[in-house]
Order: structure tokens, then C-alpha cells, then sequence
């Protein structure tokens, strides 16, 4: 029996060699997303499988980065091994803050189905519609850990929404990042988890992980918002509204899942599996803008209503798993959602808080007056702010013990057309006067409020200028001029989004400009004899939405100025053609609660 305990032993340490072997330089093309065979599985959780150096499209601006794709070990909600792919981003750039270099765990929203929206895919092209709040940890001089999640690798399938395996993923690419060659990331530097959406949910599930599936790893903090932490309400409000995708793409990924408990074969039509099956073929905003308003009983067997399908006591199993707020986060939490958010109701979202606060977790919540997808992007900055003193070791505050009364959802509808309400946005405006040479700001509190239309391609809404007087220097003297600038009508054009996510604006804002006085002496009506008509053009990622940068720039003219005595003064000094401007909406503030 000697031989064959020596071949045991030999059997055994092999097994171990390879578990830990060094991982290997994958193949340049689209082949290097294989999915690994079950025998390569048999490493710790985050071991690397395979990498290798990738071309990233950040845009313009963009920090310089080394990149990575890799793939590497996790498991999923049951506990099963399997192969998740990812991008890795180091700055070229030395850190140049204390001790090691941070890393931002990000946890990428909704990207669709198919392999190919995923985000080392989309990164490569320049299509990710998430690039913005990346490049924004990046120039930071954090470095940026990205995983796909599972399904991007060929063969698998996604495990959309089910939080357990996105939570081990996210986590499990912290570990494989700091085994790639001269990436400088450490484990036991400090890191934090950031995610929206799907994002929120999958950083929220990694945070009440951390302390049983990753102990060893310094998490410093998590930012999670517009978290669908109850899937009961979440599917409700999903279901015949504008966000129906969401929950067919979650029927798919927890069937893909959990096959037993969410038979698709045995609850959907044949009009259900069809479009079930295109979901699974399409990207984010491609599926969100085809199955608008749809409800479930139109895909069920008998009409059965959701209502009844969440009865079922095996999809009632498969959706409670998914619920958050029963485990204790051991780090910090920045929590944050969208008051007018048409996906993911906020009343869950304050319930989520309020749990996590009742297990003595430090929530810091704040209130964006957005809807989803500009809330998105609005917090970035305050994360990063808030990631920032994680990293340097300071404590967190939090709001657990706010008396305020929760807050109400000003949402739009759920059914109907896809609406981004713009209420008193704030505008930071100026207009180049060509003959002066000089700029007129407009007002601090001026605004912007407007309905775009995202089904209906349409854009309506109006500027609000408060009075206001600018000091000119006229023949070299200043001159203190009061000014009126009111809409000559609304603000009409158009807006679209397409299936990449690039946002397109066109439109026209018409106002009167009128000169109310000057040095302070009042002239009458010096006023435009037309409007001035300033175009609205614009095209780039939706991120502009919510980051600040939906920028309206160009020329115009301005008519003659008409009604008072000094009218042919003022219009040789203010009238004419190439006069420029600058118009810029962003969002409001948020509120804590």
C-alpha cells in the first residue's frame, strides 16, 4: 500500500500546486473572455486565473492609466465555484498621498445581459455609460477595480441581481487585482466599495459579507445608493411602469440562478420566453426603452398576475434571499438615493437605512432631489469627498439619529413616458458682448426647469432670470447697467438617448433682454425688438445629467434695443451678431436625512 500512498501524497500536493500556481498571461483577442473549465476552480476565493494588458477609452481628459483585464475565482449565491472577469486601472501617475496607494472597489449598475455589455467590453470601446464616475476615482489617484460580474465570459450566463454572488465578486476582484504583475495594489492598503443601482445593491450585500467571506481585507467604507434592497416593493414599482427591463432582465438572472426555484419554462408564454430571451440579448438602455410599461401578466401562463407570482413560495425564496438589512456592515455607510426616482422606490431605501441603523451600523443618508439615473451621477463627487476621509482614517458621521419625518417621492408616474423633470435647476450662465469685449453674468440664483421627454423626443421648459445690474466699462468708465432677461416663450426641442447611453439635446430658449437702467437712473423699456434666440445643442454621455456637465454654448445675435432715449446708444454697444454665451444646468443640492 506504500506506492499508492506516495502517489496520494503526490496527487495531493500537485492539486495544491496548481490551486496556487502562478496565474497566466491570456490571449490579446476576445478569446481571453473563456470560460475557464471546473478544474481550474480550485483556488482561494479572488485567486487570479489569467490576465493581461488592456486598452481602456476613458475620453478626453482622462487620467493615464495602466489597465488589466483579468479573470479570476469567486463564488456564487450557492455557494458554487465559478470564473468572473474584470478590469483593473492604476494611475501611471506616483500616488502621492499618505501610506499606499487606495482602491476603489467600484460596483458597476445595470449593464445589460449580454456578454457584450459588459464592462471590460465597453471600457475598451469608449461605450461605458459608467466611465464618468470612474475616471473620477481615477484622477483621484485611486486605483480602480471593475468586475463584470458573472456572464461576460463565454458560456456563462448572468446572474443578474442575485446579490450574494455580485457581493463576492466585487470582493473577489480586490483579491485578483493585487495578483496582477506590477499593479501596485495591496490588500492591506486601504479600500472602499462604491456602487449605484445595481451597484448599491451589490456593495451593500459585499458590505454585510465583509466580516465571514473577506475578514482579512481593509474596507474602509461603502457608498451604496439607489439600492433595491426589498425586491417585493422594487418589483411593484417596476412592474407596467417605464423600468419593467429591470425586472424582466432580474427574472432572467435569478432564473439563471436559481433554476429550481424561478422556473422560467414553466411560468412564462411563449410571448414571456420570447421576450425574455431578447432581454437577455440586449444592453441597458436598448432593453429599458423596448419594454416600456409592459406588465407581467402579459408574459405569465393564465395571466398570472405578479401578485401571484410572488405567492409562488419558490419565487418568494428566491426574492427573499435577495433582501438586505438583516446582516451588520462592520465599516461605515454612505447611503444615497434619488427623491423623484422612477426604478427604485424610495420608502425601501429609507426602510434599508433605518435597519442598518437599528444593528448600530454608522449610515450617513443623503437625499438627491433627481431621479435615478442623474442621481447617479450628481453623488460622485460627495462620495468621492466622503471616500477620501475614510481613506485618511477619519470618523464618520452619520444620520441614523435624524428626527426629520421621511421623505415623500416627487417621482414621476410610472406608466407613460419616460420623463427627466429638471425643477429649478440651478444655472450658471454669462453672455459675451462682441462690440464691449466684456461678459455679463447671469445671477447666482438663476434656474432652469424643464421636462425632457425621453419617449416623445420632446424638451419643454423655461429659464428664470431674477433681475439683476452689471457693472460695464463703457469708453473706459464703469457703468452700472440693470438688466431683465424674461422667456419670450418656452424653451422647446428635442432630446434622445440612445442605446449607448449618449445623450442628444437640440432646442431653442427665446428671451427678451431688456435695460432697466443706467447708473442707476431708470430709462423706461430699453428692450430687444425680438427675442434673442439662444440654441441648445448638445451631445454626450447621460453622465452630463447629473455631473454638471450639460454645457449649451455658442453664438447668437442680439436685435436692436428699442423704447427709450438712449435706445440707438445701447444698441451700438450691445446689438448685433456674434454675441456668446454660456448656459450650464446642474442639479440641486442634496439634503442629509
Amino acid at each position: 500500500m506504500k506506492p499508492f500512498k506516495l502517489s496520494l501524497a503526490a496527487a495531493l500536493a500537485l492539486a495544491v500546486s496548481s490551486a496556487c500556481a502562478a496565474p497566466v498571461v491570456g490571449p490579446a483577442d476576445d478569446s481571453f473572455f473563456t470560460n475557464p473549465a471546473p478544474t481550474a476552480l480550485t483556488g482561494p476565493n479572488g485567486d487570479l486565473l489569467s490576465y493581461r494588458v488592456a486598452t481602456v477609452n476613458l475620453g478626453a481628459g482622462a487620467t493615464a492609466v495602466n489597465a488589466w483585464n483579468v479573470i479570476y475565482k469567486s463564488t456564487d449565491s450557492r455557494d458554487r465555484n465559478v470564473a468572473v472577469s474584470g478590469t483593473v486601472l492604476v494611475p501611471k501617475a506616483a500616488w502621492t498621498g499618505t501610506g499606499a496607494r487606495p482602491t476603489v472597489i467600484y460596483a458597476v449598475g445595470t449593464h445589460g445581459l449580454a456578454s457584450g455589455c459588459a464592462p471590460s467590453k465597453q471600457l475598451a470601446l469608449g461605450t461605458d455609460y459608467e466611465t464618468a464616475n470612474i475616471k473620477a476615482a481615477l484622477a483621484k489617484g485611486y486605483a480602480v477595480v471593475v468586475s463584470d460580474y458573472r456572464g461576460a465570459l463565454a458560456g456563462a450566463t448572468s446572474t443578474y441581481l442575485a446579490g450574494k454572488a455580485q457581493g463576492n465578486a466585487v470582493i473577489d476582484s480586490f483579491r485578483a487585482a493585487a495578483s496582477v504583475p506590477n499593479s501596485g495594489i495591496s490588500l492591506s492598503a486601504p479600500a472602499g466599495i462604491w456602487g449605484y443601482s445595481q451597484g448599491g445593491q451589490t456593495a451593500a450585500f459585499a458590505a454585510e459579507q465583509l466580516s465571514t467571506y473577506a475578514p482579512e481585507l481593509k474596507i474602509v467604507g461603502v457608498a451604496a445608493g439607489g439600492i433595491p434592497g426589498d425586491f417585493f416593493k422594487t418589483a411593484d414599482y417596476l412592474n407596467g411602469s417605464i423600468g419593467f427591463a429591470f425586472l424582466g432582465s432580474a427574472i432572467v438572472g435569478l432564473g439563471n440562478q436559481y433554476p429550481g426555484q424561478l422556473p422560467i419554462n414553466l411560468l412564462a408564454n411563449d410571448e414571456g420566453k420570447a421576450a425574455l430571451e431578447k432581454i437577455s440579448t440586449q444592453c441597458v438602455f436598448q432593453a429599458l426603452f423596448e419594454n416600456q410599461n409592459t406588465n407581467i401578466a402579459q408574459y405569465t401562463r393564465n395571466g398570472i398576475t405578479l401578485e401571484e407570482l410572488l405567492a409562488v413560495e419558490s419565487v418568494n425564496v428566491t426574492l427573499d434571499a435577495q433582501t438586505l438589512g438583516r446582516g451588520n456592515i462592520s465599516v461605515p455607510m454612505y447611503q444615497y438615493h434619488g427623491q423623484a426616482d422612477e426604478f427604485i422606490p424610495l420608502d425601501q431605501a429609507v426602510g434599508l437605512k433605518k435597519a442598518y441603523c437599528a444593528k448600530s451600523t454608522k449610515v450617513k443618508f443623503d437625499l438627491y432631489p433627481s431621479e435615478h439615473i442623474v442621481t447617479q451621477f450628481q453623488a460622485a463627487p460627495t462620495v468621492l469627498t466622503w471616500l477620501a476621509d475614510r481613506f485618511a482614517g477619519k470618523t464618520a458621521d452619520s444620520t441614523c439619529n435624524t428626527t426629520a419625518a421621511d421623505p415623500k417621492p416627487t417621482a414621476n408616474p410610472g406608466g407613460g413616458d419616460f420623463i427627466v423633470s429638471l425643477k429649478s435647476w440651478p444655472l450658471n450662465a454669462s453672455v459675451g458682448l462682441k462690440t464691449l469685449g466684456q461678459t455679463v453674468l447671469l445671477p447666482a440664483t438663476s434656474t432652469f426647469t424643464a421636462d425632457a421627454n425621453v419617449t416623445a423626443q420632446t424638451l419643454r421648459g423655461n429659464l428664470n432670470v431674477p433681475d439683476f445690474k452689471q457693472t460695464l466699462k463703457i469708453i473706459g468708465l464703469p457703468i452700472q447697467v440693470g438688466l431683465k432677461i424674461v422667456p419670450a416663450g418656452e424653451t422647446t426641442g428635442s432630446v434622445s438617448v440612445d442605446n449607448a447611453g449618449q445623450l442628444k439635446i437640440r432646442g431653442t430658449s427665446p428671451v427678451d433682454i431688456t435695460v432697466t437702467s443706467v447708473l442707476g437712473i431708470p430709462f423706461g423699456e430699453c428692450k430687444t425688438v425680438s427675442p434673442v434666440q439662444f440654441p441648445l445643442s448638445f451631445d454626450g454621455p447621460i453622465s452630463s445629467l447629473g455631473n454638471g456637465a450639460l454645457n449649451f454654448s455658442g453664438t447668437t445675435s442680439f436685435p436692436l434695443i428699442k423704447g427709450c432715449f438712449i435706445s440707438a446708444i445701447l444698441s451700438g454697444l450691445m446689438s448685433g451678431s456674434g454675441q456668446t454665451y454660456s448656459l450650464t444646468v446642474s442639479p440641486p443640492a442634496p439634503v442629509k436625512f
